[in-house]
Parts: C-alpha cells; structure tokens; sequence
C-alpha cells in the first residue's frame, strides 16, 4: 500500500470522529434551545388554551407559557413570584411562547402564572415545588 494511500485513509477517519463528535455536542443543545429552559421539567399546569411548563435547576426554577395551538399571535404572559420577591414576568404578543422567566428559589414557596388569550391558569396561592 503506497504511503499516499495510507494518509488518505487516516483523513478520512479523523473526519469522520471529528464530525460524529461535533454532533454528539450539538443535539443536547437543540433540546435545550426548544424549551428555552435549563433542567428536568418537574410540572405541567393545563388550561384552556395552553400549558405552564416548570423546569428546576438547583436551586432555581424556570417557566414558559406555550399555547395549545401554535401559529396565530396571542397575548401570553407567564409569571413566576418567589415568595418574598418580586414577580419575574414576560408578557406580550407571541406565537410560539411567552419566557422563560427565571428565579432564585431555595426553599422558598413560589406563585405561578400563566395566560393565553382568554384562558388563565395561577397557582391560586403559595405551593412548594
């Protein structure tokens, strides 16, 4: 076997490593950047027109709004209150999402909301999550 042949065929293999490398690193990306939100999800709040959706990461909770149809823009709004600080809250017109909105927890109790055009959901009080 020629020394060129041998070259060729040692290319070919690194390309090969380095490209299935860059997509094992690529796809856990994807799925964090299609919730928006770092951490395992550990609630889903139904309603009417849509869902709340709330991620942990340590000590911090994360939430987004996503409607039961996507497509047409709506007012969204989701809002997450840890108890003893302000509301973190993004709300506008969306077709996809409202947040992520994010807060320090601890073990704190928290308020949650969320809105889709006229349907609503809250925690209707305080909850430990």
């Amino acid at each position: 076997m020629a020394m060129g042949a041998i070259r060729r065929r040692i290319a070919v293999g690194l390309a090969v490593l380095t490209a299935s490398g860059l997509l094992a690193v690529a796809v856990p990306a994807e799925a964090v950047a299609a919730t928006h939100c770092e951490g395992r999800k550990i609630r889903t709040y139904t309603f009417s027109t849509g869902h709340v959706k709330v991620y942990r990461k340590g000590t911090s909770l994360c939430a987004i709004t996503v409607p039961k149809r996507v497509g047409s823009p709506r007012t969204m709004m989701v809002s997450l209150q840890t108890r003893g600080f302000e509301a973190v809250v993004d709300e506008g017109v969306y077709t996809k999402r409202a947040g992520p909105v994010k807060s320090y927890v601890g073990g704190r109790k928290v308020w949650i909301k969320g809105r889709v055009g006229s349907g609503s959901y809250s925690t209707g009080g305080w909850i430990r999550l």
